[in-house]
Formats: C-alpha cells, structure tokens, sequence
C-alpha cells in the first residue's frame, strides 16, 4: 500500500494519513489481513514525526479499521464501521450537507455534484450489503 502525504495541504497530516489508509481499503489496493507498515517505518518514509503516525493509528484502530497484534504490528480489519444504522445514517447525512455546501460555494451546478459522486462510487469496491440495525 502506498501512502502519500501534502505538507502543504490544510489537512492535518494524521488525518492524511488515516484517509490514504481508508481510501486504500475501499479501492481494493489493500485488504483484510494487510499488514501495516510499523510506525517508524512509515514515519521515516513520510519524513513525519512518529507521533504523527501513531495519531493516525489510533484513529484508524478507533474506526475499527485496523488492528494492533502486540510484537506483530497493525493490520487491517476488512470490517465496516461498527456504528449503529441510525449514527452511520446520520453520520452520512452530515458529510453530504458539507460536500454539497462547499460545491456550491465553489461554483458548481446539482448535475457536477452527480458526475463527480458516480465518478468516485465507480472506484470503490463495496462489500455486499449487510443488515442495517
């Protein structure tokens, strides 16, 4: 799995990190049972502090995500979120308020919005549906 960082982005670089590894996962790059590079490793591949990478671990071990095995390292779960429906709904919700806001104030039209949502649905790989409690 390749994971590429901007130093120059807004976006904190764990939280870089943490979606390069989401993103991996939902495109197929990486799958159940991957392991993970260790902390130092990335840290020295990123050129980041390793604090910053235990950051983004444990923020992907909190999404249920990953895994830590003591003296074997991270891997990854192969597992969706462990929220209930009603939260992973709601959740939903608000993420789709935020990129629908931002689109329009970037200037663009409902049918870019569509375009650009069935662009990124066609790169991810989506597990068969599963009962939504």
């Amino acid at each position: 799995m390749i994971i590429r960082i901007d130093p120059t982005a807004a976006e904190p670089l764990f939280e870089q990190v943490v979606f390069a590894v989401k993103t991996a996962v939902a495109r197929g790059t990486a799958k159940a049972g991957d392991r993970l590079p260790s902390v130092r490793e990335l840290a020295r591949e990123l050129a980041i502090n390793p604090n910053t990478v235990v950051r983004a671990y444990e923020a992907l071990e909190r999404d249920g995500v990953i895994v830590r095995r003591q003296g074997a390292g991270c891997f990854l779960t192969g597992r969706g979120s462990d929220l209930a429906g009603s939260e992973r709904r709601k959740q939903l919700q608000d993420l789709m308020r935020r990129t629908v806001t931002e689109a329009f104030h970037l200037g663009f039209q409902p049918e870019d919005l569509r375009k650009a949502l069935d662009q990124n649905l066609d790169q991810v790989q989506f597990p068969e549906p599963r009962s939504q409690s």
